[in-house]
């Protein structure tokens, strides 16, 4: 399993409320606990750079923000943590779990936002060495659901109202019809449930 894990690329995504934060948490804790050398990053994020454009895609002040300069501002986040982190990191043969990835831009801005995915995925190609992780995990969750796990204080994506995060819900489950080493697990279930679906995923992948 150490071997197998060595250098490999995961990634957990899904609607906002699918509890993709918690899990990530645990997966790393559990990889870590089986000798794994495990890093982990949010995105955006988890660069000086990165966290910048953070707060300026989350701030609910910056509602005149069109889904173009979404997709510019989350793919120049996620160039800088891959140059920044990530690649060196799979180079010196770590394990890699991000929480979202180039899956979020293509649920949210490509496919709810109606950029296009395909036009998400080119741009990332042109920028990224390696745009697909090894395995990607779609946490499934209905709206009802979501909007209970998130808190009251809600970021500007979370703001974009049931009909734009219906829409997510869809790209997310399109995107993993569509694209290789993708896997969707139901994540209405209790914390620990969807934990041991992610374990099995991961085992059953490498």
């Amino acid at each position: 399993m150490k071997n197998k894990l060595s250098g490999k690329f995961i990634v957990i995504d899904g609607p906002d409320g699918c509890g993709k934060t918690t899990q990530v948490k645990l997966l790393v804790d559990w990889l870590t606990k089986q000798s794994i050398d495990v890093v982990s990053f949010r995105e955006p994020g988890a660069t000086a750079i990165g966290e910048k454009i953070r707060q300026i895609l989350l701030n609910p002040e910056h509602i005149a923000m069109t889904t173009a300069a979404e997709v510019m501002l989350y793919m120049a986040a996620r160039v800088q943590l891959w140059q920044e982190k990530i690649s060196p990191a799979l180079k010196q043969n770590k394990c890699v779990v991000i929480d979202r990835w180039l899956s979020s831009t293509c649920a949210y801005q490509g496919f709810a936002g109606g950029f296009g995915a395909d036009k998400v995925i080119k741009i990332a190609e042109d920028c990224l060495a390696k745009p697909w992780p090894d395995l990607t995990i779609i946490l499934d969750v209905d709206l009802e659901i979501a909007a209970k796990r998130l808190k009251k204080d809600l970021d500007r994506m979370e703001q974009k109202g049931d009909s734009y995060h219906k829409k997510v819900r869809e790209g997310f489950l399109k995107l993993a019809e569509d694209c290789r080493n993708f896997v969707v697990i139901d994540a209405a279930d209790d914390i620990e449930i969807v934990f041991k679906q992610i374990i099995n995923t991961v085992e059953k992948m490498f």
